[in-house]
């Protein structure tokens, strides 16, 4: 055995614990070059030269090393951590969002802490207070609301906050959303286009911008025309408090035509009810339009009239602005809103239309 190759055995055994855990001293001291030189092939954006490097990564790979990233953050200050905190994953759209900004930020050497909070902003800087201890780089709230004591604390402690599908009324923080008033002008055109003259709401939870904003435009529109709402009831985003305001509706003293409801999550709860357990037909007895267009909308046992949130752009921008934040120490808030578009389907459209 050369030299080398006995060198690296008996570096290696260490990966069996034979001599503890293999460092990145070890590394150096197998490829020949300094401990600093090993640092720097394994930190992102680090010189080394492209000889130096293969040394490194092939005495790395003979000795099961792999970088401590916690060391790493000690020397770097950065964590490469960005907390996420979320209300809900019962929602189709949060899980597909998830997915995607967890491999965005991967591919940018960032790796995702998730933590589940309730809406409420009491909640929500418990939650937040516990992932200050971890030393994220950033924290993106998905549908949740900080309160301004804590959203104070964030800035002061140069942790950068981007709020995701969500606006507060300060904006000292980034935020990107599509345009909810915009999208609830659409749904109560196509209704009012279609024919229908008696009209419903299912909200969610009132302390979010996405369920004003919706609910504004809705009736902006309505009122624009000569219409208002003959049924309201607040669902919460949430499934049991859904089916109950679905059973509110049939108890309805004025049952309306045509119902949006704050998104789809809750539309296809009270599609279910009416359905299965009223027995009314959708859209013959009452048309039914939800938000988000998430996969469940467009399969044929539901056919769901929607207003799309583009998740592919919202999470690109959202990683842009962290990367900005992050990278640059730019802390200027911006506001992202970007476009949605109504996805029609038979769930809204009267029998005629139909083709």
């Amino acid at each position: 055995m050369n030299p080398i190759d006995r060198q690296a055995s008996i570096l290696s055994a260490s990966k069996h614990g034979q001599y503890g855990r293999v460092t990145s001293a070890d590394v150096a001291r197998l490829a020949g070059v300094s401990q600093s030189a090993v640092s720097r092939v394994f930190t992102d954006g680090a010189s080394a030269s492209a000889k130096t490097a293969a040394k490194v990564r092939q005495a790395a790979e003979m000795l099961g090393y792999r970088p401590n990233r916690l060391a790493r953050s000690l020397l770097t200050g950065k964590s490469f951590i960005v907390g996420l905190v979320v209300a809900y994953l019962d929602n189709y759209f949060y899980p597909d969002v998830l997915e995607k900004l967890s491999k965005a930020l991967q591919q940018k050497g960032y790796h995702v802490l998730i933590f589940m909070a309730d809406q409420t902003a009491e909640n929500v800087d418990n939650v937040v207070e516990e992932i200050l201890e971890y030393q994220v780089d950033a924290i993106v709230t998905a549908s949740v609301a900080l309160s301004s004591e804590l959203a104070d604390r964030c800035q002061s402690a140069g942790i950068h906050v981007v709020q995701f599908n969500r606006v507060q009324e300060r904006t000292s923080f980034s935020s990107v959303t599509t345009d909810n008033f915009s999208g609830g002008v659409e749904i109560a055109r196509h209704l009012i286009t279609q024919g229908y003259r008696h009209f419903g709401y299912i909200a969610g939870w009132e302390g979010a911008s996405t369920q004003r904003d919706r609910e504004a435009g809705f009736r902006d529109m309505l009122s624009q025309n000569g219409f208002d709402l003959c049924f309201r009831a607040v669902g919460n985003f949430r499934h049991q408090q859904a089916y109950e305001a679905a059973k509110m509706l049939i108890a309805a003293p004025r049952r309306p035509e045509a119902l949006f409801v704050a998104n789809d999550a809750m539309a296809l709860v009270v599609m279910d009810v009416l359905r299965h357990e009223e027995g009314l037909r959708v859209p013959e007895d009452i048309a039914i339009v939800g938000y988000d267009d998430i996969p469940p909308a467009s399969w044929l046992s539901y056919d769901l009239t929607s207003f799309s949130q583009p998740a592919d752009d919202m999470v690109d921008n959202t990683v842009s602005l962290l990367m900005r934040h992050i990278e640059t120490e730019d802390k200027t808030p911006q506001q992202i809103t970007i476009e949605g578009s109504l996805k029609i389907r038979g769930s809204s459209t009267k029998a005629k239309d139909i083709r």
